[in-house]
């Protein structure tokens, strides 16, 4: 069983990290986004890098077997240098895994206005490019292995309810906002905690909304999220239309061509930097 809580670095205590692994919890992911105090303040974040380390270090000290750091590149402003040296200071950590994430602005948001106002300029996708790459080639040089688009880990360090998102496996979600999976159905809980709590001592459900899938939906969410994946994706789950596309992207390079002989679609590394073109090609 894995039990995995999310943390930001500023709120951890001992204490609390000794209750959580009493109670069952298995893995802490960790929020730290980056090492570099300007992108941390555009990114309206309020832990400093150094607190990291030491949450780190307690996270350890309670005993816990799984721990990750999440990182997010592109903000504005953000150098290629500061991204290294937010790639070097969490490869330091004593940790088995790292999710890394490209910054996507929503509308509505601080930043987003910000961006609006001209305040901050969003860098040009290939340096986000670039970026990528670096995270990719010091990641394996430290023993972390890609196994999905956006993650890495040490051996036995995958995260497993993510996979289980993945292999679009069943999953409930508890909790405000929280979205669950079931059956072809996909619905979420209301957002707002004070909501949530009235609902279930009312002895109602907290479902705000649903989606049911069709097997046109389910098969298209299928290739979408195997080609995320380093395994990729056999042949027999696409049609002949969609293997001809696919072959244009692998002449191109795109394509691991080893592992199309063995009749499987798996990204190249050149090929994950273009993953949602290559979806969006290959559904629609």
């Amino acid at each position: 069983i894995e039990i995995t809580l999310e943390a930001n670095p500023d709120s951890l205590t001992q204490e609390f990290l000794d209750e959580i692994k009493s109670a069952g919890a298995t893995r802490i992911s960790m929020g730290m986004q980056s090492a570099v105090g300007s992108v941390l303040k555009v990114l309206d974040r309020t832990h400093n890098p150094e607190s990291v380390g030491r949450a780190v270090s307690m996270v350890r000290a309670a005993g816990f077997e799984h721990v990750s750091v999440d990182l997010i590149y592109g903000s504005p402003g953000e150098t290629i240098d500061d991204w290294r040296r937010s790639l070097e200071y969490a490869l330091a950590l004593d940790i088995d895994h790292i999710s890394a994430y490209a910054l996507i602005v929503e509308k509505g948001t601080k930043l987003a206005a910000q961006i609006n106002r001209g305040e901050l300029t969003m860098p040009p996708d290939d340096q986000s490019a670039d970026k990528y790459l670096l995270a990719d080639q010091l990641f394996e040089a430290a023993g972390f292995n890609w196994y999905e688009l956006s993650n890495w880990s040490k051996p036995g360090g995958q995260c497993r309810h993510n996979i289980a998102y993945w292999d679009g496996s069943f999953w409930w979600g508890v909790g405000a906002g929280a979205h669950s999976y079931l059956n072809g159905k996909r619905w979420w809980n209301v957002k707002h905690p004070s909501s949530y709590q009235e609902k279930i001592l009312q002895g109602q459900s907290p479902e705000l909304s649903h989606e049911l899938l069709t097997p046109e939906n389910l098969s298209d969410e299928f290739i979408m999220l195997q080609i995320r994946r380093r395994e990729g994706i056999l042949h027999n789950h696409l049609n002949s239309a969609q293997i001809a596309k696919a072959e244009e992207f692998l002449s191109s390079g795109f394509l691991d061509s080893a592992s199309w002989q063995d009749m499987r679609l798996v990204l190249s590394r050149d090929g994950r930097l273009i993953a949602d073109k290559i979806v969006r090609e290959l559904v629609l």
